[in-house]
């Protein structure tokens, strides 16, 4: 089944209340989109979470990300700072995915890492709690995070 008509598929049984919940064809159909994306790109100032990421990426068996220069920083006035520095990415490129990590909501609520498609529709994420609490430096946060986002749908380390 193509992306786009998992998609309609899934909203039709929620609007006809006979949707169950999600389906391996549905989880499959998230993966083959990410193995697929020929433009992703990475929102960053600098290349310390891109460098993380493709690490990640490699070893998952996946293309490598692009750093996508831009300045971030309004972001962190929005309500969900990662998910505003993805749809920053997404307007400002031409990404089939988005890779985006940044404050999760206020400041101290932690952090977010998302993986969005090219309409800015949420594929997989994950979170991790303040710095001040898990102790972690920035690489291990972004590894563990990234890492945690494609397992939730199904990836494995290669080799």
């Amino acid at each position: 089944m193509a992306f786009e008509k998992m998609i309609k598929k899934a909203f039709e049984e929620s609007r006809n209340n006979c949707r169950f919940g999600d389906t391996l064809e549905e989880i499959g159909e998230i993966q083959d989109y990410i193995k697929n994306a020929e433009k992703i790109y990475i929102p960053n100032k600098n290349g310390i979470k891109v460098e993380v990421l493709n690490q990640v990426l490699n070893e998952y068996g996946l293309q490598n990300a692009q750093i996508l220069h831009i300045n971030t920083n309004t972001a962190d006035t929005s309500r969900i700072p990662a998910l505003a520095k993805a749809y920053m990415a997404l307007d400002q490129s031409d990404a089939d995915l988005i890779i985006s990590r940044g404050r999760l909501g206020i400041p101290g609520s932690g952090s977010l890492l998302i993986f969005i498609d090219n309409k800015g529709r949420i594929l997989t994420c994950a979170t991790s709690p303040s710095h001040l609490i898990h102790g972690k430096t920035l690489e291990e946060a972004v590894y563990s995070e990234a890492c945690e986002a494609l397992e939730k749908i199904g990836f494995e380390k290669k080799g």
